[in-house]
């Protein structure tokens, strides 16, 4: 799978705040940083919690359970850039009000052990 998918509308997700979806089998945070969309793995590889239940501020998703920032543009843990722990993010575009993400099936999943 290669192809973009319809996920949401825009107006379903406020400025700041995100929404966990189902693609393909993944579980990924549609998030929204001004007019802005991403997406991102949905589970924080700390302790799992839902990133799409968390809070978007200056380019960063902050996981609900413990505040740990995560990159919502490339996946890095912005708490400690220099530590292999990312998530695999997404390609967005916006059509109409139309949110739609890429989800190739080489796509990167939250794992501890990627290096960049």
């Amino acid at each position: 799978m290669n192809e973009f998918i319809s996920a949401a509308k825009t107006n379903e997700i406020p400025a700041g705040e995100g929404k966990t979806i189902s693609i393909a089998g993944k579980m990924i945070a549609l998030l929204r940083d001004g007019e802005d969309y991403f997406a991102i793995d949905d589970s924080c590889p700390h302790m799992g919690a839902s990133l799409g239940a968390g809070y978007v501020q200056d380019g960063a998703v902050y996981c609900p359970w413990h505040a740990w920032r995560f990159s919502i543009s490339n996946g890095t843990w912005l708490d400690s850039p220099k530590s292999p722990i990312r998530c695999g993010t997404y390609e967005v575009r916006v059509i109409g009000d139309d949110i739609q993400i890429r989800v190739s099936s080489a796509a990167d999943a939250c794992d501890s052990l990627q290096q960049d």
